[in-house]
């Protein structure tokens, strides 16, 4: 166990846990460079990611694929997707990213593209770990964390969805190094770049005090939250 006494897990672990992975119809959405994408789809999923910034789209697009993996640039609002084409949609560390004023919108795009029956799995970081505490002086998500998952709930309260599992878990955040960590956080909002140009040095100077040293890189405690629901 670690932090509060969440279980040390692997994300693809808990995925494969509460979706159906084996030759189901899975959009990431939000999917980045498509890391997620290409995990799932060694693991037999037919994957879609969606993402807004063309840029991330086109990182995706560059790396090996992995399988009949599709991409296409697009918000959480307007999913560029047909109806009921999908057996299952994720969001991951991406529902916070949604400005809020579209989250309702959101959770209907996510609802339409489903199948009945279909599954929506949101998986975000919560507002704590050292993972959190790096990220904060440079852009603090607290508010917008809580307002993804007042999202969730009211999702999980309608008549829409009904929620099958709830579970916490801790994961760590490795970076090669600070310049990948750097690099990562521009990627994911390019508005930062200011924020991580004015406090450099100190940010730096967190980033070796909180990080633990691995093999692998700096490794960053982040405890999750993953929230299933189906779709009525």
């Amino acid at each position: 166990m670690t932090g509060r006494g969440y279980p040390r897990r692997r994300h693809t672990e808990v995925l494969g846990e509460l979706l159906p992975l084996a030759g189901s119809r899975i959009v990431d959405i939000g999917c980045g460079a498509g890391p997620l994408v290409r995990a799932l789809t060694r693991k037999g999923a037919i994957m879609t990611g969606v993402e807004p910034q063309a840029a991330r789209i086109a990182e995706a697009q560059a790396a090996e694929r992995m399988g009949g993996e599709h991409y296409f640039e697009g918000g959480a609002e307007a999913l560029p997707l047909p109806a009921a084409s999908q057996d299952a949609a994720i969001f991951f560390n991406s529902l916070h990213h949604v400005p809020v004023a579209l989250l309702e919108r959101a959770f209907a795009e996510a609802h339409r593209v489903l199948v009945a029956g279909g599954w929506l799995c949101v998986v975000e970081p919560l507002a704590e770990g050292a993972a959190y505490e790096l990220g904060k002086p440079i852009d603090d998500e607290r508010a917008v964390r809580a307002e993804a998952y007042a999202a969730v709930q009211r999702a999980a309260a309608s008549p829409a969805w009904r929620q099958a599992a709830e579970i916490f878990y801790d994961t760590e955040v490795v970076y090669a190094d600070f310049e990948t960590a750097r690099r990562d956080f521009e990627k994911v909002d390019p508005a930062r770049a200011a924020q991580v140009a004015a406090q450099r040095e100190s940010w730096e100077r967190a980033f070796h005090a909180l990080g633990r040293r691995t093999e692998a890189g700096w490794a960053f405690s982040q405890p999750m939250r993953a929230n299933l629901l189906a779709r009525q």
